[in-house]
């Protein structure tokens, strides 16, 4: 039977450039996440100050 000899190629250069990439990403992540806990700070504000009307307008009647 005939052998296949693997030659794995170096990823170096590859690894390196994904390494650089990865810091404005995370700055631009952790941007993004402060915008949406804010975000998700001011929807618990209303739905405290307005609860039993925001249930009251959801509650399913009859078939719907």
């Amino acid at each position: 039977m005939a052998e296949r000899e693997l030659k794995k190629r170096p990823s170096t250069t590859r690894d390196e450039e994904v390494v650089e990439e990865a810091a404005p990403t995370s700055d631009k992540g952790e941007k993004l996440k402060a915008e949406l806990d804010d975000l998700l700070d001011e929807i618990d504000e209303v739905l405290e100050d307005n609860a039993e009307e925001f249930v009251r307008n959801y509650v399913q009647k009859g078939g719907e």
